[in-house]
């Protein structure tokens, strides 16, 4: 049988030249190498959403690949495709790098300029491997292979938007449905969602932050599990601690929690960290919060300009939501679309922030009334993104979701604009 090759090489030229040695190799398959960290994963999801079987068995990282870094692609690669077998092709033979990289999760390590022999060997040998974990996962093993679970990062215009707010109904209307969800709370310095759930802990995403591998276990002791069900990652009570928390530590932090649940919804809040650009980066679904008012619309219109020119994320990959909305205002979704280049929600949130102030002060936002118009709109949201999943009989009874006294329909309303 053929072995399957994924070549990940960012430069056309290398591109070429690891391609054709490739195609030298008895038994190889070569599928056309992806240029970039995106692309990869990208590629590797919509496979192993098919099936495992149809995931090549040999995936070559080479170490100028971007934006992510090529240990850190690694790692992901690792964690979210655990039946694919990674070599990483680098100019850097010392054991310090070849270390880092079986740390990783790499299971070969060939040195540039490339020889045929040693990459004979080294595919041979893992294209082995992967055929043995693949055999396993074929007699019930239990080991994660899915593509991995939903990201989705929720970020605000400007403060004050309703980011939070947002970012917690989404995710338990997630859980409600029946998902395992995470809520990871990635505004570092001034993250409420403790506040807003009345929880009191003892451990943040910090404590995750100096662990090169975050185990199940790890981050078990890390995660708080809250009485709706979601398990909450936190941000540290003390803000100044959120610089511990760099763009490398963000991603392990994500893709750990991608491996474990079915939705992960990360509140960014509305300033960039390193750390919450990470995220925004590795999301599927990148949502941007605004109200429909000048100052936040233009708010908006930044940020996404400064997630494009620092590669993070590209216009037309951002989504935005619009909050507080009105049928009588002056900036209407359309407006908001036009002006920012980006997609907007069909769903918009109603403005009545009386419904929520109650809950909001006693910090009880899961306590939100079933009938509240704005609760409906957030979760008619997490149902346009494809956050929630009903059984036949839930949505035979009119789409509500289990495990909220089915008094919360999926379907828009009229009178909230969304």
């Amino acid at each position: 049988m053929p072995t399957r090759i994924l070549p990940a090489v960012g430069e056309a030229d290398a591109a070429r030249s690891v391609t054709t040695l490739l195609n030298q190799l008895p038994d190889a398959e070569p599928v056309a190498p992806v240029a970039d960290s995106t692309q990869l994963v990208d590629t590797l999801a919509r496979l192993a959403a098919e099936s495992v079987d149809e995931l090549p068995e040999v995936v070559v990282v080479h170490e100028r690949i971007g934006p992510v870094p090529a240990l850190e692609l690694i790692r992901e690669v690792a964690l979210r495709f655990p039946a694919v077998g990674v070599i990483l092709v680098t100019s850097d033979a010392s054991p310090g790098l070849f270390q880092a990289a079986m740390d990783c999760g790499a299971r070969g390590l060939v040195t540039l300029p490339l020889g045929y022999e040693e990459l004979a060997s080294r595919v041979q040998a893992v294209s082995q491997w992967s055929t043995g974990v693949r055999r396993h996962l074929g007699h019930g093993g239990d080991v994660f292979t899915g593509a991995g679970g939903t990201v989705v990062t929720v970020s605000g215009a400007k403060g004050g938007v309703g980011t939070t707010v947002t970012a917690v109904q989404l995710a338990l209307a997630a859980q409600a449905s029946g998902r395992t969800t995470a809520l990871l709370d990635m505004d570092l310095q001034a993250g409420d969602i403790a506040s807003y759930l009345d929880v009191q802990f003892r451990r943040s995403v910090v404590d995750l932050a100096a662990i090169t591998d975050i185990s199940p276990r790890v981050l078990a002791d890390a995660v708080f599990r809250h009485d709706s069900g979601l398990a909450l990652l936190l941000a540290p009570g003390e803000g100044e601690r959120g610089e511990e928390v760099t763009d490398r530590a963000a991603r392990q932090i994500v893709s750990a929690l991608r491996s474990r649940y079915e939705t992960v919804v990360v509140d960014c809040g509305a300033q960039l960290t390193g750390a919450g650009a990470a995220a925004v980066e590795m999301a599927d679904t990148a949502l941007l919060v605004t109200t429909p008012d000048v100052i936040a619309v233009r708010g908006a219109k930044r940020t996404v300009r400064m997630w494009d020119r620092l590669q993070i994320r590209k216009a037309e990959e951002t989504t935005i939501v619009v909050n507080r909305h009105t049928r009588a205002a002056e900036i209407q979704p359309a407006l908001v679309r036009r002006i920012t280049g980006t997609a907007v929600t069909a769903t918009t949130v109603p403005a009545h922030f009386k419904e929520l102030q109650a809950v909001v002060d006693a910090g009880r936002l899961h306590e939100l009334d079933n009938r509240s118009t704005v609760k409906q709109a957030l979760w008619a949201l997490a149902g346009e993104l494809g956050l929630v999943k009903a059984a036949p009989e839930e949505r035979r009874a009119g789409g509500r979701l289990r495990g909220d006294r089915g008094a919360v329909s999926l379907r828009r309303r009229r009178d909230s604009g969304g």
